[in-house]
Order: C-alpha cells, then structure tokens, then sequence
C-alpha cells in the first residue's frame, strides 16, 4: 500500500491558488454589494422593515456577501479539479450564485420578505461579472506560472505506447493545464518513443517484454518518481478491478488520479455519464442541428449582420474610397467560395490586391506558405496593394460579407469557406466541414489564424461542426474582437 506522504513544495501552488482565489471573490462581492448599495439608496442607508424592524440594507448586504463567498466553497466553485479550465469554473460559479439567488427568492416570498427587486436586479448580474472577471486574473496569473515551468503537478502516464505517446505530446504541447510528465510505465513496446518526445525528464520507466502494468508496480512508480497525478492513457491494459483498487490506494496518498476516455474533439455537452451497477457509463450524443437551434443562429445573422452594416457603414464607404483612388480598380472582389453541403456562392471582399492578382497566382503556387499545402496564402504576397495590407491585418476587407450573411450564403460565425480547389483537394473527412454554412469568424481566426498548419485548422473546423452551440458563438465573436484589434497570425 502507497503511504501518505508529506505535502511537497511543489504542491503548495494549489493552496496558494486556492487562497488567491478567496481573496478575488471576496473583493469582487465587496465591491459589487457596496456599489449596488450606492446606486440603489446613494449616501442613505436604506432600509429593510421586518415585522417593524428596520435592517439597514449594508447589513444585508454584508450577510448576502457572506453567504454568496460561503456558498462558493460549498459547491466545489474553488475544487482543484476546476483549476486552470476556465469554462468549467466561469459554469459552476454562474450556477452556483442563481441557485443562492434562486433560494433567497424563494425564501423571501415564503416569509413575506419586502426585498427591493432593483437591489437584486443590480447585485446579481454585477456580482457575477467581477466575480468571472476576478477568477480571469487568477487563472491569467496561474497561465504564466505555468508557462515558466512553475505550478505543474508531476505526473506518471500508464498505457500501452501508442496511447502513452499520445498523451505525452498532448501534455508537452499544453504546458498551461498544469500536468508535467515526469516518467511513463508501460509495456515494452517494438519502437522507441519518438525524439520529440525526449524532453521527458525522467527516462521511461518501461516494463519488460510481455509483462503487463501491476497495481503495485504503478504505485512504486508513483513513490519512484514522487507522482502527484497519475494518468491512465485509453491503451491501459488494467481491467476494472484493478483500476477501482488502484483508486482506493491513489486517494489515499493524495495523488490525483485522470483517466483518458480516448475520445477526442468532443465537447463537454454533448458527454453523459450513467452509472450501472457502480459502473460508469459515457454516452455521446450524435451532433444534430435542430430546426429551432437554426432558427436561432439565423435571427442572430441577421440581427448581428444588420447591426453591423449600420454602425460600419460610414467606414465602408471611406474604405471603399480608398481602395478605388489607390488605383482606380473595381472596390469589391467577388469570389467563388464553396458553402453549405458544397453550393457555391459569390464571396464579397474589400479588393486588397491588383486587379490581376488570381491570373499570378500561378506563378507564385511555390512560394506558398501555408502549411499543410491545401490552402494558399504568403506572408509576403506581392499582389497585395498598400491599403490592402492594412486592410487585411485587421480584417477590415472582410467586411462585405455581412451582405453575404443577410443573403444567407454565410453566417457570423463557422468555418471559413473554402476555394473549389481546395475542396478538390480534401479529404473525405474534411469534407464534414461543409455541413454548416461558413463564417466570417471561426475557431480557426481566434486560435491562430496562419500561424496554424492545415491539419490544426481542420481539427478546429471540425470540433466547431460536431459541437456547436450559442455560447460558442458569442464566445468566438468576443474572442475575434480581441484577434483583431490584436492581430496576431494575420497577413
């Protein structure tokens, strides 16, 4: 049996994080309690009468603060699991305060409580916001801990060696989910790991020829190498007796146990867990738009699209002049573009390059620099004009696509349509990327644009198509705002 250990250093991190993230919401629900107490009563205490007992609304705000921060820590909003996943935690604590304000609601209309609704109105949403903005900061700092090597958890990886060298360039390759592989324990494998992954500081702990992983040979691993969390790759050969076993004796010496499903682009939504007989059961469910889900991203195209040609429409038409006086070419080019399940459509764009730019681009295929070899595009195009350089760096000649979208050829947010040639060139499966409309922004504009190669650009596109929801795409609208006002990868 593995012994409990003494708390290392390294492991103080969490408690360190932990303690910041106490001490965020606490100013966050002070400030957002006491500016709600200066909007709705200004100077004045205010006054909550109960039974003719007159509380001043400080003091219920102080106990309201109290018990928001409490219940924070109730219902696991500050668990380690939470740490560094930024979706996962902003989800528990948005529920977890409309569950306190749901209950407080409840309860003051059973006791008959005459709690001013506009105090409430004002507490809830702003408290909300700073607490989320509050973690954001945390979880910033904690990401460039990280990214320095600081605040990772030593971590063993166990499985057979495909699936081990997965997870190893998985992890190697996001530094800022906190899990450094230290070691692997694995069945000797016909091929060595590969070179790129060597950086594993500690050489692998592989086992001999046809001999399988042991509960006691993991546990001896993780004291050999001072393990505080131990992965299980989807190749691990451990029946589930072994595992449950493994579990006890892991919980015991506080060492964090992940196990990897194996599946792989899948959103968190769409996985369900049934439990049969103590048995954990994961249940996908098939991607489906709805007829409803459609209607709703619909309104939002036309809705956003049309907002967006009203306030930028006295920038069009400066672009617009711009573009015709730089050389006194047509303003738009209009290109063939491959939309949903493969119709085509006319793409419209700002002109950023000379009139005769499609007709060199064969003298240029060489010189291609996207990587991968589907798409074209070079970092320094000599058809690109001087206003179009700009232009493209941050998106402004994409802007007449919000006639495309009205038009209902495109929409605000998917993957980004494709030339003829290069659907010619896809693969069946990139060819799932034309199941949804294309889109002015996507996963891929926010994530990297150019800088990523073909085969990331795909998995982006293709995670989008599979998982697709509202907030996804307000969180990629918000996010392409930064992207081009930070126009990191463009050209």
């Amino acid at each position: 049996m593995l012994k409990t250990t003494t708390r290392s250093r390294r492991a103080a991190w969490r408690e360190d994080h932990a303690g910041r993230l106490r001490r965020a919401d606490a100013a966050a629900l002070i400030t957002a309690l006491g500016l709600t107490q200066l909007v709705r009563f200004g100077t004045g205490p205010g006054d909550l009468v109960l039974g003719g007992l007159a509380v001043p609304y400080w003091l219920v705000g102080l106990l309201l603060g109290a018990a928001w921060w409490g219940w924070l820590d109730l219902r696991g909003a500050r668990d380690v699991r939470l740490i560094g996943s930024g979706v996962e935690e902003n989800r528990e604590v948005v529920s977890a305060t409309l569950v306190l304000f749901g209950a407080v609601a409840v309860a003051a209309w059973v006791l008959a409580v005459p709690v001013a609704r506009s105090y409430v109105v004002i507490a809830l949403p702003l408290g909300t916001l700073l607490l989320l903005a509050g973690r954001s900061a945390v979880r910033r700092g904690l990401t460039r801990r990280r990214l320095a090597g600081e605040a990772m958890s030593r971590t063993l990886v166990v499985g057979r060696e495909p699936g081990v060298v997965e997870m190893l360039k998985t992890l190697q390759e996001h530094p800022a989910s906190g899990f450094e592989p230290v070691a692997v324990y694995a069945p000797a494998a016909e091929r060595p790991l590969p070179a790129h992954l060597a950086a594993v500081p500690v050489p692998p702990n592989t086992l001999p020829a046809g001999q399988l992983p042991t509960v006691e040979g993991i546990l001896a691993a993780c004291r050999a190498h001072r393990a505080e969390t131990l992965v299980l790759a989807a190749s691990t050969p451990l029946s589930t007796e072994q595992v449950r076993h493994l579990s006890w004796h892991l919980a015991d010496a506080r060492i964090r146990l992940v196990l990897d499903t194996g599946l792989t682009d899948v959103a968190g939504p769409r996985v369900h867990t049934q439990h049969l007989s103590g048995l954990p059961l994961i249940h996908v469910s098939t991607p489906r738009l709805q007829r409803s889900r459609l209607l709703l991203k619909r309104l939002v195209d036309v809705l956003g699209a049309g907002s967006a040609l009203l306030v930028l429409g006295p920038v069009m038409i400066v672009l617009a002049a711009i573009v015709r006086t730089h050389d006194g070419g047509p303003v738009l080019f209009a290109q063939e573009r491959i939309g949903l399940d493969g119709s085509r459509f006319r793409m419209l764009k700002f002109r950023s390059m000379h009139p005769d730019a499609e007709r060199r681009q064969a003298e240029l295929l060489a010189a291609n620099d996207a990587k991968g070899g589907v798409m074209f595009f070079m970092a320094d195009d000599p058809r690109v004009t001087g206003p179009g350089r700009w232009m493209r760096k941050h998106s402004l000649d994409e802007l007449p696509q919000f006639l495309n979208v009205l038009k209902g050829e495109m929409s605000l947010v998917g993957p980004r349509p494709p030339l003829p040639t290069e659907v010619d060139r896809y693969e069946e499966h990139v060819r799932r990327r034309l199941r949804v409309k294309p889109g002015i922004t996507g996963l891929w504009q926010v994530s990297g644009r150019d800088d990523l190669d073909w085969e990331q650009a795909v998995r982006l596109d293709l995670y989008y198509v599979e998982n697709w929801s509202p907030v996804q795409d307000l969180v990629i609208l918000l996010r392409t705002v930064r992207a081009v006002l930070a126009p990191h990868g463009a050209h």
